[in-house]
């Protein structure tokens, strides 16, 4: 199975000086827990849940500080061929739920986000369910 037959397609994306109380209230509106920032058309960071949590209470940021004040600038991706178990393995090492889906490595075009719900929702075998456990085992 191919990231291309699971993944989000066409998510939108935050500009990077948006504020951290609008990216929260989008994230509730969109029931999701993690928002692509932008600088203009290029993907600059990624901001989740646990990200609005606790960097901006750690770092003792006000809800009207920009989002790229507390995003995760390294953007985690993988390619919409790549397949699932790849991805699996990735997002175990990396100790993440989600990541950016680009289109291929020549364009590098942002065209989704894939996340451990969406594989889940597709799973369709039981090895593909036991690789889904093994990626999960370090949350708690």
């Amino acid at each position: 199975m191919q990231v291309s037959q699971v993944m989000t397609s066409r998510p939108e994306f935050t500009d990077a000086d948006t504020s951290i109380r609008d990216v929260a209230r989008r994230m509730i509106e969109q029931e999701s827990g993690f928002v692509p920032i932008a600088d203009g058309e290029a993907l600059v960071g990624v901001v989740t849940d646990r990200d609005l949590a606790l960097r901006t209470l750690a770092d003792d940021k006000s809800a009207a500080d920009k989002v790229s004040s507390i995003m995760t600038k390294e953007i985690l991706f993988c390619y919409e061929q790549d397949d699932i178990t790849d991805v699996l393995r990735q997002m175990r090492e990396f100790q993440v739920q989600r990541l950016v889906v680009l289109d291929n490595p020549n364009d590098k075009d942002f065209i989704g986000v894939v996340s451990l719900s969406d594989i889940a929702d597709k799973c369709d075998s039981a090895e593909m369910a036991k690789r889904l456990v093994e990626c999960c085992k370090h949350y708690r």
